[in-house]
């Protein structure tokens, strides 16, 4: 495998494991979700911390890539059992 195909793995991999994150048992006890920054913020929009920008980085990641990710994955599964 070369090194652009480790790359690809391993990017697969953490978006995997970032789309899979549940809201209600993980995000939310762990306060990342946008509900609880919201209530204990406020929405005035001003706010830029780090912590807010994450949320919203795991949000965006959670929406644009869960698609897409299935036909990849499964394109990784079908090549790993072809060609090992």
């Amino acid at each position: 495998m070369t090194f652009l195909g480790k790359i690809i793995y391993v990017t697969v991999l953490i978006l995997n494991a970032i789309v899979v994150l549940s809201e209600d048992r993980f995000l939310a006890r762990v306060n990342l979700t946008p509900d609880t920054h919201n209530r204990s913020f406020g929405t005035n929009g001003v706010d830029r911390s780090v912590k807010y920008n994450a949320i919203q980085l795991i949000a965006s990641i959670r929406t644009l890539t869960r698609i897409p990710l299935v036909p990849i994955n499964i394109l990784i599964i079908v090549y790993e059992l072809v060609l090992g």
